[in-house]
């Protein structure tokens, strides 16, 4: 039985020099391989050199613009008062100045608590205690950035790895040339982005170039693990022309918030459920078939194979191996239930070698490479994993029984399929889209190519549909469509329903195919020419009736059942499958006791209730949860800063309302004095002759007009003196005239004879008030508002 270990330190090698053999391999791939009729250049009679870790430095390709704060200079006034006696300002305006100062050291203090502000976030759901500092994690190198070429100038592209996160596929590596005579050096470590939050066609695909890291290998078949915080670069082969030495085996870790790259090297097994024992090295594969699901915190690779070109040490004269275990790789801060005394896995995550369980102890599990993996939730407590496609030296695998793996229970079962089926194929790609009632799952697998007879490969452009629970095929006819022609070694992605092709071998015959990245409307059927981003949809990019639920398939949202899968499993657009168990019976497994996650739909748009009726006692790690673990840093800040603003919002309101209540007293007051200087009567003046005429009809003295107090007062005497003799034959009595103002002096003259500022001096002295002057002292303007 063959596993992902290291090779038996027991197997004898040959004293004398070995003799360079044939790179064998029953595939002889076009392209991928590239060795047909080549003898593989000797590697130097030495020993496999380590490659030294390297220090970490990132030289950023982006220049920093320093900008110069210009300083607003402060608003001239109006000054009425001398310079002398106006009081200071700045002294009565710090107060204000601190506590908005305050406000803004609060805000901006606050962001940085804010995970996309971090440097480094935790991983999912730690709980075991605190992490360790990044300076202080043991065996991780750290990879410089350095600028090259634009890698997004190609001819070709094919055998990458990608993850797709948050509406972004990230692409590392593979093989690409330039230009079609091109055919060395073809492995490289490109990274780059594509992004699938803007719309584009696919003649300008969003398609951008990250710095190249020096640390992570070149490697082409391979796999991108990815969590909700990093990507993890598995497996690969190196470089057969020229030839590459593998380096030993590590993990490369690229963190999302950093933009880092770091090594996790010398990783050892662990023992656990149908495992094949702990403690032992993990070694390196290729053309396995790989799977991520970040909702429970696992990555898993099955199959593939090892060679010289994978494994550091390998003899030559020991043939490829091809593998039927698969390797299970626990993200950092998750717990795995599987393995033995396991704890929160840490900085360098937790391995289990898969090497028994179920159909796997069988001869009629073979090794297999090149094929690939789905995973569908539901069924099981964690959901299960579709194999597809693929084969070994000797044998390729059909899909008429499709291989099932309960993640639960770690054990492989088998499932017959129904309908027309493809044919054995190698390299194909897929991905999986979910019915809003998520009665069904669609699994939509695109091309791979057909290596028998052997030296008559051809690559395949055909799209099929298998659905899940019945478990049937279904061809799609695109046979009026214009397709992307046939390919292998290619990658898919789904994002907003849609399939998202990249990159593919292509053969020798066809030109460039550049950008060679295309989109298939997963509902529609169809290949199309433009990428739409449709409005709407969470992190995940799940249906809106599953975005509550972290199980809910990702990349689904908008999707519809196209209407030939109606016609197999019944239902509609949104779902209500009726063929609710596979077509042929399962005997045991899963699909024998488990049923789909289904969500109950409220109307057309896809508002839901979700209730889920399958796999409820996993333990689910999704996005929302990991994030929502523990305080909710995010919403606090945001509350805080809101907070603060409504608060900031408050102020200035109030003081936008004193400066208008001031701005119209002073008005107000520079109009009276105006008249008051050219000697016509002020509003104040008519309302108290106003009261004299109330009260006392036959007096119409022109004293009443007095020009100042003075004067008034002398009339008031007099006109008492007239006026004595009526009172006692039954006329009102002139009541007590209330005293006017001087608005020149600016004094009011009281009962009792004292007198009182103002707040005319305030307003006239000081000049027009402005907001920036109400804003630092809105005390003062209050005081004025409330004395006149």
């Amino acid at each position: 039985m063959n596993k992902i270990l290291q090779q038996d330190s027991n197997t004898s090698q040959p004293a004398f020099q070995e003799t360079p053999r044939r790179r064998s391999s029953i595939f002889k791939e076009i392209g991928l391989d590239e060795v047909d009729e080549k003898i593989d250049i000797p590697l130097p009679a030495q020993p496999a050199r380590k490659r030294p870790r390297l220090p970490v430095r990132f030289r950023s390709t982006i220049e920093e613009i320093e900008q110069n704060a210009s300083a607003n200079s402060e608003p001239d006034e109006y000054i009425y008062l001398h310079k002398s006696q106006q009081p200071s300002r700045l002294t009565s305006a710090m107060p204000r100045i601190f506590f908005l100062a305050v406000l803004v050291a609060i805000a901006i203090s606050s962001l940085h608590s804010i995970s996309h502000m971090k440097n480094r976030v935790n991983p999912i759901g730690a709980t075991a205690g605190p992490i360790e500092p990044i300076a202080l994690k043991q065996n991780i190198a750290r990879a410089s950035l350095e600028p090259r070429q634009d890698p997004t100038q190609y001819c070709k592209r094919w055998s990458q790895q990608t993850a797709l996160v948050n509406g972004t596929v990230y692409i590392y590596g593979g093989r690409m040339i330039t230009d079609q005579s091109q055919t060395t050096n073809t492995w490289n470590n490109d990274f780059l982005t594509l992004d699938l939050t803007k719309n584009w066609q696919i003649s300008t695909p969003s398609l951008s170039a990250l710095p190249q890291p020096s640390g992570p290998p070149s490697v082409a078949n391979g796999y991108l693990w990815n969590s909700y915080e990093s990507l993890f670069l598995y497996g690969g082969e190196f470089s057969d022309t020229p030839v590459e030495s593998p380096a030993p085996f590590s993990l490369w870790e690229y963190d999302l918030s950093s933009k880092s790259w770091s090594e996790h090297s010398n990783p050892k097994t662990s023992d656990g459920q149908n495992s094949g024992g702990g403690n032992q090295p993990v070694q390196r594969s290729a053309e396995g078939a790989g799977v991520n699901i970040p909702e429970i915190g696992r990555g898993y690779y099955f199959g593939g194979h090892q060679d010289t070109h994978t494994t550091s040490g390998w003899s030559y004269q020991i043939d490829r191996i091809y593998l039927k275990s698969m390797i299970e790789f626990t993200f950092p801060g998750v717990s795995n239930p599987s393995i033995s005394n396991s704890q929160a896995a840490g900085n360098d995550g937790l391995w289990r070698n898969i090497t028994e369980g179920g159909l796997q102890d069988t001869a009629g599990f073979t090794e297999r490479a090149d094929g690939v993996l789905i995973y569908v939730p539901g069924y099981g407590k964690q959901g299960i994993i579709v194999g597809l496609a693929g084969g070994s030296a000797d044998k390729f695998t059909q899909m008429n029984v499709i291989d099932v793996y309960d993640v639960d229970s770690s054990t492989w079962y088998k499932q017959a399929t129904t309908g027309k089926y493809p044919g054995i194929r190698v390299n194909p790609c897929a991905v999986a889209a979910s019915a809003a009632d998520g009665t069904s799952t669609q699994i939509y697998m695109y091309g791979g190519q057909n290596l028998q007879p052997a030296g008559s490969q051809n690559q395949y452009d055909d799209m099929w549909i298998l659905t899940i629970p019945s478990f049937t095929w279904i061809s799609v006819d695109t046979s009026s469509q214009a397709t992307p022609g046939g390919r292998s070694g290619h990658t898919c992605d789904i994002w907003n329903s849609q399939m998202v092709l990249v990159g593919g071998y292509v053969g020798t015959e066809q030109g460039c195919d550049y950008p060679g990245i295309y989109v298939f409307d997963t509902s529609k059927l169809s290949w199309v020419n433009d990428y739409t981003v449709l409005k709407g949809g969470n992190a995940l990019n799940q249906q809106s009736s599953q975005s509550k639920d972290d199980r809910g398939i990702s990349g689904s949202f908008g999707y519809q059942v196209p209407d030939s899968v109606q016609s197999i499993i019944g239902g509609n657009a949104l779902g209500e499958a009726t063929v609710t168990k596979p077509a042929q019976t399962a005997t045991s497994g899963p699909m024998a006791t488990g049923q789909p996650i289904t969500y109950t739909i409220t109307n057309s748009a896809g508002v839901v209730t979700a209730t889920a009726t399958a796999g409820g006692n996993g333990t689910i790690i999704g996005a929302s949860q990991s994030k929502s673990s523990g305080p909710n840093v995010v919403a606090i800040v945001v509350g805080v800063i809101a907070g603060l603003l409504a608060l900031l919002a408050a102020y200035l309101g109030f003081c936008a309302y004193l400066y208008r209540r001031q701005l119209a007293l002073y008005k107000n007051h520079v109009a009276m004095a105006q008249r008051a200087s050219m000697g016509l009567p002020t509003p104040a003046d008519k309302a108290v002759l106003g009261a004299y005429n109330k009260g006392s009809p036959l007096d119409s003295s022109p004293s009443r007009y007095a020009k100042n107090s003075t004067e008034a007062s002398s009339a008031q005497n007099s006109g008492s003196a007239r006026h004595s003799g009526r009172a006692a034959a039954g006329y009102n009595q002139v009541p007590q005239v209330p005293p006017l103002p001087d608005e020149r002096l600016g004094r009011q003259h009281t009962r009792d004879g004292s007198t009182a500022s103002s707040s005319t001096e305030d307003l006239v002295a000081t000049g027009e008030p402005s907001f920036i002057g109400v804003m630092l002292n809105p005390r003062r303007s209050l005081r004025v508002i409330n004395r006149d």
